[in-house]
């Protein structure tokens, strides 16, 4: 592989790690850091596919099923900057609690829903709880975990949540069958409350809270001021890897019922790719940490972009599954890249804020990757979609590739300062 170029943009030192005299250990983080994180994965995996399915029993059409689904990641994208500053405000524990009480509160709601449009208010505020939740785990293991092994940290968090989700539907399959639809929204909630117990009776003291001075939005702003060329260059990365993974959600089932195939072909083309990624995380982490960031996300990028140019030439169901395990391939090699760029970035003195922007950010892609497929196939075909969206990922692998510095090697060349 090439040697990868440091680019120019210069930003704050990546900051982070543990007190002199007291190593890191990654282990620390499993009690109160991953096995919450396994919890909150399995209720958020439960009550995803309850979603729609509870929308239509309320009434709602397809189209009005598919709009509430929307509502939720929405609801994460608009609250991921005040999520920031609440972490910032009051640190990891207690931002934790505020969030946890709030998705507690919004699960039982919405169970109790007797309209599509009472459910769907209760659905975009569970997305600004879960904007929290996040928020508060990547500000946490970003300051806890030295930057040599902050991509091990973070992908194996990336992964325990996947675990969690693959888990989840199936927990909340068997609930919804036995007692209801209803109920799974109670495990959501249940589950959500435990993982938050263990994080705040056993996460160490931090020093996220700060006491700022100015208005949050003269924060705000200065961080956006600060670290513009982060965010125009390894943000705009970003973005590319965030489309890439979310159109392919759009593009290989859509693409599969173009060229014939029955709906159980298409979900398990879909599944191994969605799942193969599970595999890659630990290995991922390592490749980050011993050769630097761009090792993964610039290989992420490109072999998911070029798969997704290649699903216009596939007209079987072997093609199609060969090319999705190739995407799936690609998507594992970026497992955390988002959250470890991000944690390598953020300046001690605001990270709150700064991971505030940079989820926004993240974000904004995730929610704009299936509808530019939408807005491409409307104009042109499904095939140049998928095409266009390729080339989208092969920009961002260039952005990341020639202007974004490596956070790991500026580190070892300033001494290692982690």
């Amino acid at each position: 592989m090439p040697r990868m170029s440091d680019g120019a943009p210069e930003t704050d030192p990546p900051t982070g790690g543990t007190p002199a005299g007291a190593p890191f250990r990654l282990r620390s983080l499993g009690l109160p850091v991953y096995l919450p994180t396994l919890l909150f994965g399995i209720g958020q995996g439960a009550v995803i596919p309850a979603i729609p399915q509870f929308a239509t029993d309320l009434g709602a059409s397809v189209a009005l099923a598919a709009l509430v689904v929307g509502l939720r990641g929405i609801g994460t994208m608009v609250f991921d900057v005040p999520a920031g500053v609440l972490v910032g405000r009051f640190g990891e524990r207690y931002a934790m609690v505020i969030g946890t009480l709030a998705l507690a509160l919004v699960a039982v709601g919405a169970s109790f829903s007797r309209s599509p449009a009472v459910f769907a208010a209760f659905v975009f505020v569970m997305g600004c709880a879960w904007s929290i939740w996040l928020l508060a785990r990547l500000s946490y293991v970003s300051e806890q975990a030295p930057i040599e092994v902050r991509g091990r940290a973070l992908s194996l968090l990336g992964g325990t949540n996947r675990v969690g989700n693959f888990i989840g539907p199936v927990v909340g399959g068997v609930v919804a069958v036995s007692a209801g639809t209803e109920y799974v929204f109670w495990l959501h909630a249940l589950f959500a409350v435990m993982a938050s117990a263990l994080m705040f009776t056993l996460l160490k003291d931090s020093d996220s809270a700060q006491v700022h001075d100015g208005s949050i939005y003269q924060r705000l702003t200065g961080v956006v001021v600060d670290h513009r060329r982060v965010f125009l260059t390894a943000g705009v990365a970003t973005i590319c890897l965030q489309v890439l993974r979310n159109s392919r959600q759009a593009v290989i089932p859509l693409w599969g019922e173009q060229i014939g195939l029955d709906p159980v072909e298409i979900g398990l083309v879909f599944a191994v790719s969605s799942s193969i990624d599970m595999l890659l995380f630990y290995p991922v982490g390592m490749v980050m940490d011993r050769f630097g960031r761009k090792w993964a996300g610039v290989p992420s990028l490109t072999i998911m972009a070029v798969s997704m140019m290649l699903i216009p030439a596939t007209d079987s169901f072997t093609a199609l599954m060969v090319v999705g395990l190739i995407n799936g391939f690609g998507n594992g090699m970026g497992s955390g890249i988002v959250m470890t760029l991000g944690a390598d970035f953020s300046p001690a003195s605001s990270r709150g804020e700064f991971l505030g922007v940079w989820r926004l950010v993240g974000d904004v892609g995730t929610a704009g990757g299936p509808m530019v497929v939408g807005a491409l196939a409307a104009v042109t075909t499904l095939g140049a979609a998928s095409v266009a969206t390729g080339g989208i990922g092969l920009a961002g692998a260039a952005i990341l590739l020639l202007l974004v510095p490596e956070p790991l090697r500026r580190a070892r060349s300033r001494g290692g300062g982690a």
